[in-house]
């Protein structure tokens, strides 16, 4: 899985330059053993990049993993460290926009 994730941050990357502003959807997975983490706040805090939450399933006393739909926007450098970020926590991440279809 880390392999799959690493590969399509290199694609990412190396597609754009890395200034110019974008957009990307993306679906992750949030495992329970990570709930109590500010995750998606760092995403804000830490990479500067703006967060929608298009999508969520995540209760209170879920005791399953927990499933986001995002849009990421900001400078591709910016989303590339998220995506970083979150492929270190060892996230499922599926469906990233292609550099073609980011809408910018």
């Amino acid at each position: 899985m880390a392999t799959q994730n690493s590969r399509n941050i290199s694609t990412f990357h190396s597609s754009l330059q890395t200034s110019r502003p974008t957009q990307i959807r993306i679906k992750i997975r949030i495992p329970k053993d990570l709930h109590e983490e500010p995750v998606i706040s760092r995403l804000v805090s830490h990479y500067g990049i703006t967060v929608n939450i298009a999508a969520a399933l995540l209760g209170a006393n879920m005791r399953d993993d927990g499933w986001f739909e995002l849009d990421l926007r900001g400078k591709a450098e910016q989303i590339q460290s998220a995506l970083i970020y979150l492929n270190e926590l060892d996230l499922e991440i599926w469906g990233q926009s292609t550099p073609q279809n980011d809408g910018w």
